[in-house]
């Protein structure tokens, strides 16, 4: 089946303003929904608060070396990144590989590339881990979709603050996979937390009290004692 990325999220990371204005009318067009970053500053915090599905990443950046911004992404993230290189060659794009990017586009490049590359990396990623678009239904009480923004919970909509929501997006994002405290500190918070993890255990509680039938017996958010949490896996 023929995956629909109508409303799928990119972040442009890109200042040249000209590259930015082709790139976003092209996405536009295709159904995509793009912000844009004109710096590595901007970019990482501008992943914590858009959660983008992918993230086309420029090598030549006036603050950050791109390749630092891939290293400090793959740090908070597993999104996928696309490199945007003027450069086409080949040890630039060994390196973005080798350093976690899952694609490069050398430039210039046809509309029908820059669709036909975003469309190729998503699928494969999101075939790989199943995603998380669309209504998820985790049981017959839980329901998610991220992308309305919405958590059902026994036919209830529940309103979640946008840092609750962040949390339980990367929780279920990684279902069956321990998260520890860092990386949600980083993930959420930002570089700044990864020492304050008592925000992680407060919002784990608020989480629970919104989702949980029983908060203090939780059967979504699982706590790995002394490493971090895990969201039941209700793919198998």
């Amino acid at each position: 089946m023929e995956l629909d990325f109508k409303d799928r999220r990119i972040l442009v990371v890109e200042d040249e303003e000209r590259m930015v204005r082709f790139i976003r009318l092209n996405l536009e067009y295709d159904g995509f929904q793009v912000s844009e970053a004109l710096n590595g500053v901007e970019a990482i915090n501008k992943i914590r608060n858009v959660l983008p599905d992918i993230i086309l990443l420029d090598v030549m950046l006036p603050d950050i070396d791109g390749f630092e911004v891939l290293r400090m992404i793959r740090e908070i993230s597993t999104v996928p990144v696309i490199m945007l290189t003027a450069k086409g060659e080949e040890d630039d794009r060994v390196r973005g590989l080798e350093m976690g990017a899952d694609d490069y586009i050398t430039k210039p490049f046809s509309p029908r590339e820059l669709v036909s590359r975003v469309k190729a990396v998503l699928r494969r990623t999101e075939t790989a881990t199943g995603g998380t678009h669309g209504l998820i239904e985790v049981d017959d009480r839980l329901k998610l979709d991220f992308d309305r923004r919405e958590v059902w919970v026994a036919g209830e909509l529940v309103n979640l603050r946008p840092t609750e929501y962040r949390l339980l997006y990367h929780l279920v994002k990684n279902a069956g996979w321990v998260v520890t405290h860092d990386q949600l500190l980083t993930k959420v918070w930002g570089y700044e937390y990864r020492d304050e993890p008592h925000y992680v255990r407060l919002y784990i509680n608020y989480l629970r009290k919104k989702i949980e039938e029983d908060p203090a017996n939780p059967k979504y958010i699982l706590t790995e004692r002394g490493v971090g949490y895990r969201f039941v896996d209700f793919r198998r």
